[in-house]
């Protein structure tokens, strides 16, 4: 009996054992899976390790200007608005995984929104809400001006997208940044600094956009590289209007921005419809979008995009009136589209183009219009110069036209991205009539909303109601 009881002694002990390493092992496994997986990712690069305040808060006299460190961003997957659910039950219950943005392909409205001037958050919020819930749109862009952000080399002032990105994450938005304008101390110190233009060196502006990558993980969805490269006003460089030296700027930023986030949709520079411009010094001020779009092919523009931009603001006429089939309107003050026909006045010939252009090159590629929409001088204290045409439109026609913009995108199947210029530079310009992006505004004078403003959130609301039925 003694050694049955030694026996069984032993085994009790060794089962104890057994049972405290399974244990033990168990809670490490949770927490490493519940522990470290969902520790906050902090951002530590060297760009990122301090925010220097908005200058109304900057201290006066010599004082050297003060810094706070960096907040702990919200962590997001890469490229997804919320992290996808899971949860048990049959396979065809679970809800799907977010898709990465540039593997949903299907048509998607957005609106630019200027940030608010001084930074205020509350009325930044305000326009979050109201693109979110009112509009209810998902997609939201916003025009980085390089030269603002980092006026200095590696001196960053992030207060303009600390204020927007966390809050479009907060309204579940979509953000696409178009980053422009290059600030002097990157570009060729030879040229005319009057004029907009590239950096000399492609690696200034890359690193300026990987920083955006790395310090908002996650917040950034879509990048529009450059825009209207096509017009000496956008692009004064030292080889003038060269669209291989664009394309070779694209590259360089695709390839380092899919390095560290492949599901951002990297979107060419749009162009400006236009024909070719020559001024009398014999400087080339523009080149002819379709010119300049076969040119951009030739030095591989479809190698380096997910999607291609475009551009184009309606003057006078509808979305769905070829350049050469436009029926001449007597009432209409401004004569451009009707005697004097060109491809760059319809908005119709210029994307239907662009796609078969595409298309003939052997790319798949479809359309980001990164800019679209018809201006409107009602209700304004006159307009800016050359907007004459803005006189002819109504706030109804610019609400009718921009919604049949929208079916007719949607229709083709080859537009992915289309944002509507805009939401609200009148108010934040104070509806200055010498500002060009005012008459565009679907907030018109004293806070009177343009009928846009309620047809595109019940186009949206339609959108959902029918895509509800049918799935």
């Amino acid at each position: 009996m003694s050694g049955s009881r030694r026996s069984i002694h032993i085994f009790a002990i060794i089962w104890a054992a057994i049972t405290i390493l399974m244990g033990a092992g168990t809670f490490i496994a949770i927490y490493f899976v519940y522990g470290l997986v969902n520790e906050p990712r902090y951002i530590t690069t060297a760009s990122n390790a301090a925010l220097p305040l908005p200058a109304a808060m900057q201290p006066a006299g010599d004082a050297r200007p003060v810094v706070t460190a960096a907040p702990a961003w919200p962590t997001l997957p890469p490229t997804s608005i919320a992290p996808a659910i899971v949860v048990a039950g049959p396979a065809e219950q679970r809800p799907r995984p977010t898709p990465l943005p540039v593997s949903d392909q299907t048509f998607q409205p957005g609106i630019q929104v200027q940030v608010s001037p001084d930074l205020n958050p509350d009325n930044q919020e305000t326009w979050m809400r109201e693109v979110a819930n009112k509009l209810r749109l998902r997609w939201y862009k916003q025009q980085v001006r390089w030269e603002h952000l980092e006026a200095e080399q590696n001196r960053f002032n992030w207060a303009e997208l600390d204020l927007s990105l966390p809050l479009a994450a907060e309204f579940n938005l979509n953000v696409m940044l178009s980053i422009v304008t290059a600030p002097a101390w990157s570009r060729d110190q030879n040229l005319d600094h009057k004029r907009h233009g590239p950096p000399a060196r492609n690696e200034d502006y890359v690193k300026f956009v990987t920083a955006i990558v790395e310090r908002y993980p996650g917040m950034v969805h879509a990048i529009e590289v450059w825009n209207e490269q096509n017009l000496d006003r956008e692009w004064t460089a030292a080889r003038g209007l060269v669209a291989a030296d664009y394309v070779d700027l694209l590259r360089d930023t695709t390839l380092a921005v899919k390095a560290l986030d492949p599901g951002i949709i990297i979107i060419s520079g749009a162009l400006a419809p236009t024909g070719g411009w020559t001024e009398p010094d014999g400087r080339i001020s523009a080149i002819d979008d379709f010119v300049y779009f076969d040119s951009m092919i030739n030095a591989g523009l479809l190698n380096y995009a997910d999607c291609i931009g475009a551009h184009h603001n309606g003057y006078n006429i509808g979305p769905d009136v070829p350049w050469n089939e436009v029926v001449n309107d007597p009432s209409a003050s401004f004569r451009g589209p009707f005697d004097n026909p060109h491809h760059s006045w319809s908005l119709f010939s210029t994307l239907r183009t662009y796609s078969d252009k595409i298309k003939l090159a052997g790319g798949d590629q479809p359309l980001c219009v990164t800019e679209f929409g018809w201006a409107s001088t009602e209700g304004l204290d006159g307009y800016p110069a050359g907007f004459e045409f803005a006189n002819d439109n109504t706030p109804e026609e610019q609400s009718r036209w921009t919604i049949q913009a929208l079916d007719l995108m949607e229709e083709w199947g080859d537009i992915w991205l289309a944002f509507i210029w805009n939401f609200n530079y009148g108010p934040q310009a104070g509806w200055d009539p010498d500002n060009d992006n005012v008459p565009y505004s679907i907030i018109g004078k004293d806070w009177v909303f343009r009928p846009l403003y309620d047809e595109i959130g019940a186009w949206q609301l339609e959108r959902r109601l029918e895509s509800a039925e049918g799935g």
